[in-house]
């Protein structure tokens, strides 16, 4: 009974968090202002502030937080444990090792996000190869090399810090905290979401099954390995380009998914796109309340999902500790 109200009041808070975002700020631009740049009547200094300004930010905000939302529904599906997060198999610390190690050798600007893109794939690499065992791997196997492999990453981390220079720290603890204004292009973000839902919800029914166990997808008739492949390749995809764009924010992939599965069930033909758009609102409202709530100083949006999903999760474990 609660599906339909869920998805359609999801349908309405994604564009008004893309709206909020671009009116509200250090200078607000009123309802009237949004409505003249569609007329193309707007001053130039209301269509720099939004359309060059707030507008790729919010792009940005709204497919990063997506692909997170979408990345932890695919794992938690395919480690059949619904409290995985993007970041369990260690993504966010290749991603981070390879952003500042350009940092460190004084090529940071453009080369940022391929460095932060080519760590996070040669982590999930590093993984899945790690965590095969004669030709199959388990999800508790695959759980435990990517906690290593992310403490390694955490220990190269932290040496990285302790060489750099003074002057690049600020730039690294900010990247590390999650930046959505960092200057990346909101398009590979989005493209990436789409593409994941195309390649997605055509599976959704074998997904269904798979979460019920490996041994009952078989016996359905599903192709348990190519199915794990593909979810796996596909939120590990998702998380890269989620990271390399706005840095690592935590707890969107973790809290998003587990709380529309209170809503709306466990399907998954309706959990993913759910998702994206809950995903990309968060987010997008968090990346807002980041840079208003001190202006014209601004906070790593990765804050803010964290003391927004600290209390939400703990709400929801206690809701299902049944």
């Amino acid at each position: 009974m609660r599906v339909r109200p869920t998805l359609i009041a999801l349908a309405l808070i994604a564009p008004a968090s893309l709206l909020l975002a671009l009116a509200v700020g250090s200078s607000d631009v009123t309802v009237s202002a949004l409505w003249s740049l569609l007329r193309s009547e707007a001053t130039p200094f209301e269509r720099l502030v939004v359309l060059d300004l707030r507008l790729p930010r919010a792009l940005a905000a709204f497919g990063t937080g997506a692909l997170l939302a979408l990345s932890g529904a695919l794992l938690q599906v395919l480690l059949r444990n619904p409290l995985a997060d993007p970041y369990v198999l260690g993504v966010s610390g290749g991603a981070a090792v390879g952003a500042l190690l350009v940092m460190l050798l004084g090529l940071s600007g453009a080369l940022v996000p391929p460095a932060a893109f080519v760590g996070a794939l040669g982590s999930t690499l590093l993984v899945f190869g790690l965590a095969q065992a004669a030709g199959a791997w388990a999800p508790e196997r695959l759980i435990l090399t990517g906690v290593v492999i992310a403490a390694g990453w955490g220990a190269l981390i932290s040496l990285i810090l302790s060489l750099s220079p003074d002057t690049d720290l600020p730039a690294m603890l900010y990247w590390l905290m999650g930046d959505v204004g960092q200057g990346a292009t909101p398009w590979p973000a989005l493209g990436m979401t789409l593409l994941v839902l195309v390649l997605a919800l055509p599976l959704g029914r074998s997904l269904n099954i798979l979460a019920r166990g490996g041994l009952q997808a078989e016996v359905l008739g599903v192709s348990v390995r190519g199915l794990e492949w593909a979810v796996y390749l596909l939120a590990s995809l998702a998380t890269a380009v989620a990271v390399t764009t706005a840095g690592a924010i935590g707890f969107v992939g973790l809290v998003v998914p587990h709380m529309l599965r209170l809503l709306i069930g466990n399907d998954q033909r309706l959990l993913l796109p759910a998702s994206a758009l809950l995903g990309g609102s968060l987010l997008t409202l968090a990346d807002t309340l980041a840079r208003t709530v001190i202006a014209p100083e601004q906070l790593p949006v990765g804050v803010i999902t964290a003391m927004l999903g600290v209390p939400v999760f703990l709400y929801l474990l206690y809701r299902s500790r049944a």
